[in-house]
């Protein structure tokens, strides 16, 4: 999944004078790691699980950790580009991924603290990925087209080395609060087991309570979801936020109506409410499994970004939303105080969450049972 933050002032809009505005009161509020931002780069996947992964050191130890988003970036990307290669240019190959793709890093290649590997070279103070990509996507579609006729296995390190160019060699040891460790042996150290965690979904084109490869464009690495009619997805959710468990959220922000400004991500019950719902609360559409499937299936729904979700809210008239944050960064024109959080409403994620990633001790045991886990 990926969305590259530019400008977020296409998403503002005056307040009106007219209707409720929003006063928000904390339900449910877990720990998280502060707000960043991801710069000019569709690398959100990462930004938003390791921030959930945070989330979950956190939970079990105590510490608080910056993990290195780029470490995982960067142990991906060869991934990705062997896909491509070995399906001859049918493939997907983007700055877009998804969050099993950081747990398939860890497990691979271990992790590393921010401040071992930040993916920021020459003087660079934020990210910014598009010179990279480009280059990258040039040399693929050569080495696809194979003009010598014979691919030669050269492409693997000249891949690597417009890596270590772009965002730094790779880590195989280095110091940490006084100690030596691997990127492997600081995994271990953290406590996080990248076989606990499980994605979860809700559509009806395959068999509910199995599992599916699901058809995204994303999803390069064919990564596995579990299957479960849309009241009971949403019931994982607010299992998990009920008994201490943060989630990682893939989930579509092209709507008008999901605002980094204003604060708020909702699905109105009339269209001609959909500049005022940013401002005033309005009566919100009810999410049936049927529609949520139409608007997948005709693309009015797609994996455009992933983030995390780390507690609920509700408004005064009691309307429950999810404390989302993002990874775009602070914004100090923004509407309300929870600066780079979006509170996103119940009916949007009935529509609108193409996906949940969570610890699978987060699951209820009747979901467990039934998921035969």
């Amino acid at each position: 999944m990926k969305k590259i933050l530019i400008s977020a002032a296409a998403l503002c809009f005056s307040a009106l004078s007219f209707g409720q505005h929003y006063t928000f009161e904390t339900v449910t509020d877990l720990e998280a790691t502060p707000v960043i931002s991801q710069g000019i780069t569709g690398t959100c996947w990462s930004f938003s699980t390791s921030s959930f992964l945070e989330s979950e050191i956190i939970r079990t130890t105590g510490k608080q950790i910056d993990i290195s988003e780029m470490y995982n970036v960067r142990n991906t990307y060869p991934e990705k580009a062997r896909n491509y290669i070995m399906r001859q240019g049918k493939a997907q190959f983007s700055q877009g991924g998804l969050s099993h793709d950081v747990i398939n890093s860890i497990a691979r290649y271990g992790m590393v603290p921010q401040r071992v590997y930040t993916g920021l070279e020459n003087g660079q103070e934020k990210h910014n990925h598009i010179e990279m990509v480009s280059v990258l996507e040039g040399m693929l579609k050569v080495y696809v087209e194979n003009p010598a006729k014979t691919l030669s296995p050269k492409w693997k390190q000249a891949i690597e080395s417009v890596l270590d160019v772009y965002l730094g060699k790779n880590v195989s040891e280095f110091t940490y609060e006084g100690k030596q460790y691997t990127p492997e042996s600081f995994l271990k150290m953290t406590g996080i087991r990248p076989e606990d965690y499980v994605s979860v979904t809700s559509f009806t084109h395959r068999p509910f309570y199995s599992d599916f490869v699901l058809d995204i464009p994303d999803n390069f690495s064919n990564g596995s979801y579990y299957n479960l009619p849309l009241d009971e997805f949403v019931a994982v959710i607010d299992h998990a936020l009920e008994n201490g468990y943060t989630l990682a959220l893939d989930c579509d922000v092209s709507e008008p109506t999901f605002s980094q400004k204003n604060g708020v991500a909702v699905i109105p019950a009339d269209e001609n409410d959909v500049k005022t719902m940013l401002s005033t609360i309005k009566e919100e559409k009810r999410i049936s499994q049927e529609y949520r499937q139409q608007e997948f299936e005709n693309y009015h729904t797609t994996d455009d970004h992933l983030m995390h979700i780390v507690g609920k809210v509700k408004d005064q008239e009691g309307h429950v939303y999810y404390k989302v944050k993002n990874s775009w960064g602070t914004d100090k024109n923004r509407v309300g105080d929870s600066e780079g959080y979006i509170n996103m409403s119940v009916p949007y994620i009935r529509l609108k969450a193409i996906s949940v990633m969570l610890h699978k001790d987060g699951l209820s045991k009747a979901t467990r049972k039934s998921l035969k886990l």
